[in-house]
């Protein structure tokens, strides 16, 4: 009898720690990088370049797909911010154009701007099987002699799993989002167009 209600209770210990495992949250550090070639347009003139978070939170989304606040994902924006300005001023330097943080009247600017990051959870229709659905948002905004073109692009991605995704797996899979996101909005013929008037 004893052992029977041990067993049990030991059941009933790992049980929790199991969901509050798969509960915990996360705080990802992201470092998404642009890999497509980019337009050449410009012939070294300066443009200011800056990038920004449009996100209403920096909690995206939730690993059950519920509102637990232990399961919350969280992607920091003094962390992401920079590396999204790094990779906005490689891109109007590798279109040909001085990139410059300062600005003045009468200079061409290109901003970058995070608009959406979120993640939440499919219907994979599968047993056994769940799903993360992410998604994401660049808006690009080329200003330039009174003339502004902005360029939206997003990216989608699905993953299924049978075991709720780690910190690694998450990292990976929203990189390889926002990589794709820095991509198709380089480019974007356009935005090199503007700024090379």
């Amino acid at each position: 009898m004893r052992r029977r209600h041990f067993l049990r209770a030991s059941g009933a210990l790992l049980a929790t720690l199991l969901v509050a495992g798969c509960a915990s949250p996360q705080y990802l550090q992201l470092n998404p990088t642009r890999s497509a070639n980019v337009p050449q347009t410009g012939s070294g003139q300066q443009v200011t370049v800056v990038a920004v978070d449009a996100r209403p939170s920096e909690v995206i989304g939730t690993r059950t797909g519920g509102n637990m606040s232990t399961a919350q994902i969280t992607v920091s924006s003094h962390e992401l911010i920079p590396r999204l300005q790094a990779e906005a001023e490689r891109a109007a330097s590798d279109m040909g154009f001085t990139p410059t943080r300062e600005t003045a009247q009468g200079r061409p600017s290109l901003t970058l701007e995070l608009a959406s990051l979120d993640y939440g959870r499919g219907d994979s229709g599968q047993p056994l099987i769940d799903e993360a659905r992410i998604e994401g948002v660049f808006r690009a905004i080329a200003h330039n002699q009174g003339t502004t073109y902005t360029g939206t692009y997003t990216s989608r991605r699905t993953q299924g799993y049978a075991i709720k995704p780690g910190e690694d797996a998450n990292t990976r899979m929203l990189n390889d989002l926002l990589s794709d996101g820095l991509n198709r909005a380089f480019s974007d013929p356009e935005l090199g167009r503007l700024l090379a008037r």
